[in-house]
C-alpha cells in the first residue's frame, strides 16, 4: 500500500498570511476599557473656588454704603474712522466731573463738536508744571506719564493717564467772561504731562469753554451746584464726614454727629446662563451602559455653563469686575510688562489683598520681569495647588481676563469676603431641580421626535461692597521682546 505523501505534508504559508484572528476585528467582540467623556475647555475657574459665595434669597443683594460726595470718575469714550476722524462721544462727557448729571444734551453736543484732534509722538509735552490751565485734554489712545519735581529736587513720575482719560476740567473753575477761577486765583498745571507713548488726543481751548459758560445760564447753575457739593465736609475718600472731637482738655462743646447714608443704594441682581439639553429616548435607552448617556451629557453641559459663569464675573459690563472697578482703584504700568514695583503698586491701594488674578500669559510675562531683576516669586499652597505669589499673595491663573490686540491684559487684585468688605458672589440656592448649588437641571418632557429635553440654569452675580476692594493693573503688555 503506498501512501500519498502529499496528503500528508504541512501546507506551505507564504510570509505576510495571517494566522490568527486580529485585535481590530477582536475588539468587535470585546467590552473595552474606556474613559468618561473628556473635555478641553475646562479650565481651573479659580474666580469661581476663592469667591465667597453669599445667598441672595430674593433674587437681588442691596449695597448700602456711606454717603459719598465724590462725583464724575469715569471716562470719556470715542467714535472713530481713523486716526484723523476721532471723536469724542457727546454723553460721555457727564464723565467729567464738573458736568456730572449734566442734562443739556445740545449743550454737550456743541462741546463735543469744539474739541480738535492732536496727535502727539513719545516725549512731546502736554502740559507744563506752573502754566496756566488753558486746555481740556481727552487721551483718546496712548498713555501719558504725569511728572513733576520730588521732594529733594528730581523729577519724579506722579502718575499715568491712558484711553479715555482727561485732564484740565479745572476750565470750568473760571467764571463767566473773566478767566480767573472762583478763588480768585487762575488755575495752573501741578504736573507736566508727556506722552510716553505716541498719542491721540482731542483738546478744547478754555476759551471755548468760557464761551459756553457765559450763554447758558443752565450749565451755570450746574456748575454752581457742583461746587457747593464738592465744598462739603467729606473724608479722603470723598464720603460724608462724621464730626468728631479729640484732644480736647476742659468742657469742650462736643460736636454732633451721624453717619449719613447713599440714598440710592445700588442693586445687583442675579443674572442667569441657560442652555436646554436634548437627548433621543434611543440613546438613553439602549446606549446607557456601562455609562449613563444623561449623566454624561449633564456633567459636560454643566462645565460649560460653569466656564461661562465665570467669564460673566470677569468680562460682564453690569456687574463683571473688569467693568466695577472704581476708576480712582486702576493703575497703569510704568513701562509697560508687568513688574515687581507695579504689582506693589496695585497691592498698596487697599488695606488687604487675598488674591491677585491675571492671564496665564501675563503671569509668565512678570515672571520674566522678576528674572531680569534677579528676584525670585514665592509658591504658596492653595486648596490642595501649588500656586505662584507675589508679597504672600497668591497669583492665579484666569484665561478668561481678555488679552487685547493679542499684546495687552489687566490684572485683578481682590479682597474678598462680606465682613472684610470686599467682593463676593451671589447665587441663590435650595432651586426646584437643584442639581449643584445655584444650579438647577429641570425635565422639560419629551417631543414628537421622542426628544427628552433638559432646562440647565444657573444663577449668579457679584458684588463689590466698597471701591477699594477691588483694583486693576491696565494695559500690561505680555509680548515676549525680542532677543
Amino acid at each position: 500500500m503506498t501512501v500519498d505523501q502529499s496528503a500528508a505534508a504541512p501546507e506551505t504559508t507564504t510570509e505576510g498570511d495571517q494566522l490568527s484572528l486580529d485585535t481590530a476585528a477582536a475588539r468587535n467582540l470585546a467590552t473595552t476599557t474606556k474613559t468618561p467623556p473628556q473635555m478641553q475647555g475646562i479650565t481651573s475657574r479659580w474666580l469661581l473656588r476663592v469667591l465667597p459665595w453669599i445667598e441672595a434669597s430674593g433674587g437681588a443683594y442691596r449695597v448700602n454704603r456711606r454717603l459719598s460726595h465724590a462725583v464724575g470718575r469715569g471716562r470719556v469714550a470715542f467714535s472713530q474712522a481713523g486716526d484723523d476722524d476721532v471723536r469724542v462721544l457727546a454723553p460721555t462727557l457727564t464723565e467729567l466731573p464738573p458736568l456730572r448729571d449734566f442734562a443739556d444734551e445740545a449743550l454737550l453736543a456743541e462741546l463735543a463738536s469744539r474739541f480738535s484732534v492732536r496727535e502727539l509722538r513719545a516725549g512731546q509735552t502736554l502740559t507744563e508744571a506752573g502754566t496756566p490751565v488753558d486746555t481740556l485734554w481727552l487721551i483718546a489712545h496712548g498713555k501719558v506719564d504725569l511728572t513733576g519735581q520730588g521732594k529733594y529736587g528730581d523729577d519724579a513720575v506722579h502718575g499715568h493717564l491712558a484711553d479715555g482719560d482727561h485732564l484740565g476740567d479745572e476750565v470750568f473753575q473760571t467764571t463767566a467772561g473773566g478767566g480767573a477761577a472762583v478763588n480768585g486765583h487762575a488755575p495752573r498745571w501741578q504736573t507736566t504731562a508727556l506722552a510716553a507713548t505716541p498719542v491721540i488726543a482731542l483738546a478744547v481751548p478754555a476759551a471755548d469753554v468760557r464761551a459756553l459758560i457765559d450763554r447758558s445760564e443752565a450749565l451755570r447753575e450746574h456748575l454752581a451746584a457742583h461746587r457747593s457739593t464738592t465744598a462739603k465736609a467729606q473724608n479722603a475718600h470723598g464720603e460724608a464726614e462724621i464730626e468728631l472731637a479729640a484732644g480736647h482738655e476742659g468742657e469742650t462743646e462736643l460736636p454732633g454727629t451721624f453717619a449719613d447714608y447713599e440714598l440710592n443704594p445700588r442693586e445687583y441682581e442675579l443674572s442667569v446662563a441657560q442652555t436646554v439639553l436634548r437627548i433621543h429616548t434611543r440613546v438613553a435607552d439602549l446606549y446607557n451602559k456601562p455609562m449613563s448617556q444623561l449623566d454624561q451629557q449633564l456633567r459636560l453641559t454643566v462645565e460649560a455653563v460653569r466656564e461661562r459663569q465665570e467669564d460673566e464675573l470677569v468680562n460682564n459690563r453690569s456687574f463683571g469686575l473688569l467693568h466695577n472697578a472704581d476708576f480712582e482703584q486702576r493703575v497703569h504700568t510704568h513701562s509697560g510688562p508687568p513688574t515687581p514695583d507695579d504689582l506693589d503698586e496695585l497691592l498698596s491701594l487697599r488695606r488687604d489683598t487675598n488674591y491677585l488674578l491675571a492671564h496665564p500669559k501675563a503671569i509668565a510675562a512678570f515672571g520674566r520681569e522678576c528674572t531680569k531683576r534677579g528676584i525670585y516669586p514665592g509658591t504658596m499652597d492653595l486648596l490642595g495647588t501649588q500656586v505662584p505669589s507675589w508679597r504672600g499673595v497668591p497669583l492665579l491663573p484666569v484665561p478668561k481676563i481678555p488679552v487685547l490686540d493679542g499684546h495687552t491684559t489687566s490684572i485683578l487684585a481682590l479682597r474678598v469676603g462680606e465682613a472684610e468688605q470686599g467682593v463676593v458672589g451671589l447665587h441663590q440656592t435650595g432651586l426646584p431641580d437643584e442639581y449643584q448649588p445655584g444650579l438647577s437641571v429641570r425635565f422639560m418632557g419629551v417631543d414628537e421626535k421622542a426628544i427628552t429635553s433638559y432646562l440647565v440654569s444657573a444663577y449668579y452675580s457679584a458684588a463689590v461692597l466698597v471701591p477699594d476692594a477691588l483694583g486693576v493693573l491696565e494695559n500690561v503688555e505680555i509680548a515676549r521682546p525680542r532677543g
